[in-house]
């Protein structure tokens, strides 16, 4: 990933492994969200009360994860693009954990469906959602890896798409129950799970500002996506031209 060099090499050693663990906090917390997806679709406890425990797991790398920032800040000279990046660590990680949160939610509802019975509406939604949200925050982590701010834009792109479908399938499944009030729980428990589907993408949107972040140089959350792409075109000229400096070398 591009980092300007620090004159310390315990300095980039120590950023580098930050940086490794909080990808593999990432991962995991993608990965949390698949089985509690399946959990959820195959009516499996075991695996939902798996992801349950597992959620503790990514608490603890958080924790590891700021330790490790706050030695970063306190005992070294962080230089201007390596502040913003240590910035971003410390504030991609909240992200994180609370996707693991989202998944321990998906999990819980898992339990509840398989002991008060399954919905009648809504699994091939939130299969289909669930696929989309775990492969933005993949692209979100990749783009963070390799400091990407055109992939890190293309996140930000893939969440409008998953917003609407989340309006989309949540329209449907207001309007079956309101035809056929049977399952109004089964089908809200199903709602509630779409919502936190629809919250790791968010998530995942929230890291790839950050990538643009540490690219640019500019805070682009809350801005449309005019701004957004002018500070993406500059990062992008930013490290094109840095690239060529040090070939020239």
């Amino acid at each position: 990933m591009f980092t300007e060099k620090h004159s310390s090499r315990s300095f980039d050693h120590d950023l580098n492994q930050c940086i490794d663990l909080f990808l593999k906090m990432g991962r995991m917390a993608a990965e949390q969200v698949t089985l509690a997806t399946h959990a959820l679709v195959d009516s499996n406890e075991e695996m939902a009360s798996t992801v349950i425990e597992a959620d503790h797991q990514i608490n603890q790398m958080e924790i590891k994860v700021d330790e490790q920032v706050i030695l970063l800040v306190a005992k070294r000279q962080p230089a201007a693009s390596d502040l913003r990046l240590i910035m971003a660590l410390s504030k991609g990680v909240v992200d994180l954990e609370r996707v693991g949160d989202e998944a321990s939610k998906i999990a819980r509802m898992a339990c509840k469906l398989k002991k008060e019975g399954v919905s009648p509406r809504g699994y091939s939604e939130v299969q289909h959602l669930s696929n989309q949200v775990r492969v933005m925050l993949l692209d979100a982590l990749d783009a963070f890896n390799r400091m990407d701010p055109e992939q890190a834009f293309m996140v930000l792109q893939s969440d409008e798409v998953v917003n609407e479908e989340y309006q989309s399938a949540s329209r449907s499944l207001m309007t079956y129950v309101m035809e056929d009030s049977r399952h109004v729980s089964k089908v809200i428990n199903i709602l509630w799970v779409l919502r936190a589907l629809e919250r790791v993408g968010d998530h995942a949107r929230n890291i790839a500002e950050l990538v643009i972040y540490c690219t640019s140089g500019k805070d682009v959350r809350h801005t449309d996506f005019v701004t957004v792409e002018q500070a993406v075109q500059e990062a992008s000229n930013n490290i094109a031209a840095r690239t060529n400096t040090n070939s020239g070398d």
